[in-house]
């Protein structure tokens, strides 16, 4: 059983490629949850969706995110209104946002709406939320607004200068079984390359989770999503930035500290492995970039590789 814990673009394709390297059945996803948010009366899981969509083969390849061939009627209707359309929600999308809410009001959980909705759609990895509790991502900017986390990387294109990230709701927040379970039983726990601080941070934050993660015995890796001092999609590399972490896989490298015991890192980076090396940690240097479906796939069997390494040199020592 592989565990990988996610969010995003990055990390949905990073998932699909070891969904398609292992037993689609041997994987289980862990998602954030804490960008969840309630637009035009509807519950939407944009984490949730991207890696549901991206596992099912329909999720937009230009975009990374939404369902691919998509259309906005009911959009356009909504901003002949007058509403603001600040967030893009195809008419696909919106469906999935109609039926979750629906299920949702009828008493189910978002782990059992989750499983519904990904079994309809021919997911055959497990994917779970990271709890049922509702979590809020909150973006504190030096400017002093204080935003939701859809505003801020959405409306507001990350603009933003953040002083701080909170997540409301997370001292309530409780792992389920089904996830304390998946990490019990992981063989391979992989981070994926998602947003540490607002993909990775809330999951770890749930109660429960990280607990487990140290108690587990398997080997635990993160795949940089820096690269090059950049990040390959989204605001990583900006917040890494303003909240005074450096930009770099040395950067992830530090967060993750304690944590995990293994590193992927780019080729481009690759001057950085002695400096992550000296923090007591396996490196894998190779291509980290995902531009196809073969990319993603290599990418999940090196990882995997990887892995298995790790697991042997701890059985040896």
């Amino acid at each position: 059983m592989i565990v990988a814990l996610a969010g995003g673009v990055g990390g949905a394709k990073l998932a699909h490629g070891l969904a398609l390297s292992i037993p689609p059945e041997d994987l289980t996803v862990v998602i954030n949850t804490a960008d969840d948010f309630r637009l035009y009366g509807l519950y939407i899981s944009p984490d949730i969706d991207t890696v549901m969509y991206t596992l099912a083969g329909i999720a937009n390849p230009q975009t990374g995110w939404g369902v691919q061939g998509d259309t906005t009627n009911a959009l356009e209707m909504i901003a002949r209104y007058g509403r603001d359309t600040w967030f893009l929600i195809g008419d696909r999308d919106l469906a999935t946002h109609v039926l979750r809410t629906e299920l949702l009001s009828s008493g189910r959980t978002i782990t059992q709406v989750t499983s519904e909705l990904a079994t309809a759609l021919g997911v055959r990895s497990k994917l779970l939320p990271m709890c049922n509790e509702p979590v809020s991502t909150t973006i504190f900017a030096t400017d002093g607004r204080v935003l939701e986390f859809q505003e801020y990387f959405v409306r507001y294109r990350h603009e933003p200068e953040v002083a701080r990230v909170e997540f409301a709701g997370i001292d309530r927040a409780q792992a389920t079984q089904e996830v304390l379970a998946a990490i019990r039983s992981a063989e391979f726990i992989v981070f994926c390359p998602s947003n540490p601080f607002v993909s990775i941070g809330p999951i770890l934050n749930v109660r429960g989770i990280r607990g487990a993660i140290d108690a587990s015995s398997a080997p635990k890796v993160a795949v940089s999503p820096i690269v090059g001092g950049s990040a390959i999609k989204g605001p990583a590399a900006d917040m890494m930035r303003s909240m005074g972490f450096e930009v770099s896989p040395l950067g992830i490298a530090k967060y993750y500290r304690g944590i995990v015991n293994g590193i992927v890192i780019d080729n481009i980076d690759a001057d950085l492995e002695e400096n992550v090396r000296s923090l007591g940690l396996s490196v894998l240097v190779t291509n980290t970039i995902m531009n196809t479906v073969e990319d993603r796939q290599r990418l999940a069997r090196e990882l995997l590789a990887f892995g298995s390494k790790l697991m042997s040199e701890v059985s040896v020592s």
